[in-house]
């Protein structure tokens, strides 16, 4: 079940994989997230020291956080994944000129779990060729509605 969706990636990007992954989050995060409170859509991901970090996600801390808990919004998180998982997308990165986006904050067996994709940048032609096709995708639909009916 999806809990936020960071639909600007597929708009700014070409996804080529998709991996899974667990956040670190502290208590008063969890509970904000189980209230829709979580933002992604200016995040991104890091690489520091063989470890993945996400940064810039937005989590708005709920009014009755409790008052020895100074809550940071915008603090960065660290990504869990394998050792291989991270080693691979750490050589495609840095090899191949890829970069990490989070997709899609969601749960997993009660867990929230953060899907990040390999990402390569879309040119602006590349976004005006997509624009495109979603149109022509549209009308398409409208036009078989209409000949149904």
């Amino acid at each position: 079940m999806s809990i936020v969706q960071n639909k600007k990636a597929f708009h700014d990007y070409f996804i080529e994989e998709k991996s899974e992954a667990g956040i670190a989050l502290e208590g008063w995060e969890v509970k904000a997230i189980r209230a829709g409170r979580a933002q992604i859509k200016e995040a991104y991901v890091n690489i520091r020291d063989g470890e993945l970090f996400l940064i810039g996600s937005h989590i708005s801390p709920l009014p009755t956080a409790s008052t020895h808990v100074h809550p940071d919004p915008t603090r960065t998180r660290k990504l869990l994944l394998k050792g291989t998982e991270i080693a691979h997308l750490i050589g495609k990165v840095e090899r191949a000129g890829y970069t990490l986006v989070p997709l899609d904050m969601h749960y997993t067996r009660g867990r929230i779990k953060l899907e990040i994709g390999l990402a390569k940048g879309k040119k602006k032609h590349d976004i005006r060729e997509s624009e495109k096709e979603r149109d022509w995708q549209r009308e398409k639909q409208r036009l078989v509605r209409t000949t149904k009916e």
